[in-house]
């Protein structure tokens, strides 16, 4: 992954969470305490899956994934882009990356890496932000 695509995946966050806090009154749907009882329990499943020597890849991690996009879709359905910039934001934001590795030192990084997979993979994305995207601009997701 190139490092334009990565810029493009961290733009693409923080153009879309602007949109969608601007347009929710700053996700006041969203039932905060369960995302963070649902992330925790995810978390600790893929903890175990990193313990049992999972790859990225796996079918159990992909549905385990799924999940994780599915939660995040609670405040608003990110693009591809978006998503994977999710991932690079969880590596490189300090607190982020503590939260995280205080579930298992490699999350972080495994996260990421199945992230990357499922984006690769996956559908249910919401239209990208990058190029192509100026004809979509009034396309919000949720």
């Amino acid at each position: 992954m190139g490092n334009s695509y990565e810029d493009e995946c961290r733009r693409s966050l923080a153009e879309e969470q602007v949109r969608s806090l601007a347009g929710t009154n700053d996700w006041e749907h969203v039932d905060r305490d369960r995302v963070h009882r649902d992330w925790d329990a995810l978390y600790r499943e893929i903890t175990v899956c990193l313990n049992d020597g999972a790859l990225p890849g796996e079918q159990k991690v992909q549905e385990l994934v799924r999940r994780h996009f599915d939660i995040a879709c609670r405040f608003y359905t990110p693009s591809r882009e978006a998503y994977v910039g999710m991932a690079l934001f969880y590596a490189e934001d300090e607190g982020m990356r503590a939260f995280h590795d205080s579930y298992h030192a490699g999350l972080v990084e495994f996260l990421g890496a199945a992230i990357r997979v499922f984006a690769d993979q996956g559908t249910g994305f919401a239209p990208g932000t990058g190029s192509g995207a100026a004809a979509r601009s009034g396309d919000t997701g949720r």
